[in-house]
């Protein structure tokens, strides 16, 4: 997956996830399942039986 975001935002954004220890794709993967969680595209059920890479 590919997206565009600005550099200030990514910075921001690899700071903050290095501050907690995670990995930036960790963090947008979770963003990912929480949103579709919420828009009702996916249950919690779903979700939980997914893999995470």
């Amino acid at each position: 997956m590919h997206i565009s975001i600005t550099d200030d935002l990514k910075k921001q954004f690899h700071a903050a996830c290095a501050l907690r220890g995670l990995k930036m794709s960790q963090v947008v993967v979770e963003l990912i399942e929480q949103w579709l969680k919420t828009n009702g595209v996916l249950s919690s059920a779903e979700l939980k039986s997914e893999s995470h890479h």
